[in-house]
């Protein structure tokens, strides 16, 4: 099944806690994956990219805190929203998440519901692209609701899969994705499928885009991936 929600990375190493959180995000639409610890969370961060991170204070090897700065650091997740999840609920501690990078702070005991809606308000405010009928990007418009694409106002037919590979990367315009992560992304993760099915997605999908006067906005990054960018083709 490919699933075009937002991917959700929930770092906690309570096995109760992970199982409500996973439930309660799946039923709300979210994709989720799990690290354990401070070492897998930081892994998953550079492999998967999610779309936000559910990040627990207190882990084995690397905490929260730490993780949250690392992942500030860097250039490549600087920008990904992230959420703590504490038992510490002092004013003191809420500061140091707050200055650590982190986008909202919830304290356990926390309900559910209150915490999925928090993830969605994040969300609206660091993604908006989730919440919109239809999305942009240079000269292409994407109507979500009629499954319409048009490049300077003239119409381009594309197939499903076409679709839902131009709608994840305008979700996540300037971002260089893998073979591994689109498919994990737009085909699902449980599925099995060839990563050089992804190339032959990515040319059918510059052939019905590349209009005539127009400019190839997919790039190929060179042993990295594929990416939705204005820029000049990266060597």
């Amino acid at each position: 099944m490919s699933n075009l929600q937002p991917n959700v990375l929930i770092v906690e190493d309570e096995p109760p806690l992970v199982e409500l959180l996973s439930y309660n995000l799946e039923k709300a639409g979210f994709q989720i994956h799990i690290a354990r610890d401070g070492e897998e969370a930081l892994l998953a961060v550079e492999e998967r990219k999610p779309d936000l991170i559910l990040l627990d204070w207190m882990l084995p090897y690397v905490s929260g805190i730490e993780i949250c700065r690392r992942i500030r650091r860097n250039p490549e997740t600087r920008n990904v929203p992230i959420i703590i999840l504490t038992a510490r609920g002092e004013e003191d501690d809420r500061i140091r998440g707050l200055e650590a990078g982190a986008d909202d702070y919830v304290v356990k005991p926390f309900s559910p519901s209150e915490l999925v809606a928090r993830v969605r308000a994040v969300l609206r405010r660091t993604r908006p692209a989730f919440d919109k009928d239809s999305l942009t990007y240079g000269d292409i418009t994407m109507d979500l609701t009629t499954h319409r694409v048009s490049r300077n106002d003239e119409p381009v037919d594309l197939g499903p899969t076409e679709f839902r590979l131009l709608r994840f990367m305008m979700e996540h315009p300037g971002r260089v994705f893998s073979r591994e992560q689109l498919l994990d992304s737009v085909w699902g993760h449980d599925t099995y499928i060839e990563p050089r099915t992804v190339d032959v997605n990515i040319r059918r999908l510059r052939k019905a885009m590349n209009l005539p006067g127009t400019t190839d906005l997919i790039q190929t990054v060179r042993s990295a991936g594929y990416a939705l960018d204005l820029k000049e083709q990266v060597a």
